[in-house]
């Protein structure tokens, strides 16, 4: 039976996983286990959690918007490979058995507490080659294919999602971290809005507790997006690594 508990632990993860998203990614370790702690299946706690969590995408897209001035043409160059990534990635999430994929999602998980660890190595790498000044690579077809294979992740799943299209987006710009950070928000909001629209005909959807999410997340992608120079990304990554092992294993004993 829902309660108002079940309300409150919902809005809580889904303002934390707002501003996690915005501030680092991975704010999908908190928000999708407690959906499935308020009572919804896998599989339908995914769903819901992809549908809830696009506004937060939207209100982080916003607080960051000074950064994006001058990306518009790259942004619509990439948006559209996103955007079909997600579709490919929300079709093959739709067409799995709810059993197959309750055997995945750990090892999902696992593999985005992983992106999130190597986050901060990253980063620094991707700084000391633009110190460096050695400009970045020609070979550009990596970078669309990269994108679409991190898109599909993300209209699949979506935990992590924001780590990997830094990854890729770092490896072929000399941007700074702040632009970088500003456009891989803007490209996850397209990937999860394209993903939402196609899962919100699919049945599995909890509307209510997507709509407290959604507000929830709006909340916390607008304060996270706002915070981003304050907030130490290296202790949040720790936290939500911890968090997101911990899940893994519960679906193990």
């Amino acid at each position: 039976m829902v309660d108002g508990l079940h309300y409150a632990v919902a809005a809580g993860a889904g303002i934390l996983a707002g501003g996690i998203n915005a501030v680092a990614g991975g704010g999908s370790l908190v928000s999708f286990p407690a959906l499935q702690a308020v009572g919804l299946s896998s599989i339908d706690a995914n769903i819901t959690n992809i549908v809830a969590l696009t506004p937060g995408y939207l209100a982080g897209s916003y607080a960051q918007r000074a950064d994006l001035e001058g990306q518009g043409a790259a942004i619509r160059k990439l948006g559209l490979l996103a955007g079909a990534g997600a579709l490919v990635g929300s079709i093959l999430l739709v067409e799995v058995a709810a059993s197959t994929f309750r055997v995945v999602v750990p090892y999902l998980i696992l593999m985005s507490c992983a992106a999130l660890l190597v986050q901060g190595r990253l980063r620094a790498m991707l700084e000391a080659r633009r110190a460096a000044h050695t400009g970045p690579p020609r070979e550009r077809y990596l970078e669309y294919i990269g994108l679409f294979f991190s898109s599909v992740y993300g209209g699949f799943f979506g935990a992590g999602l924001g780590i990997m299209l830094l990854a890729v987006l770092g490896l072929f710009s000399d941007d700074a971290w702040a632009r970088l950070n500003a456009r891989k928000q803007v490209l996850s909001l397209l990937i999860s809005a394209v993903a939402a629209v196609f899962l919100a005909f699919s049945g599995h959807v909890s509307w209510t507790f997507a709509a407290v999410v959604a507000v929830a997340s709006i909340i916390g992608g607008f304060v996270g997006g706002r915070m981003v120079p304050l907030i130490n990304p290296s202790v949040l990554r720790i936290v939500v690594v911890v968090f997101g092992i911990g899940v893994a294993i519960h679906y193990w004993v």
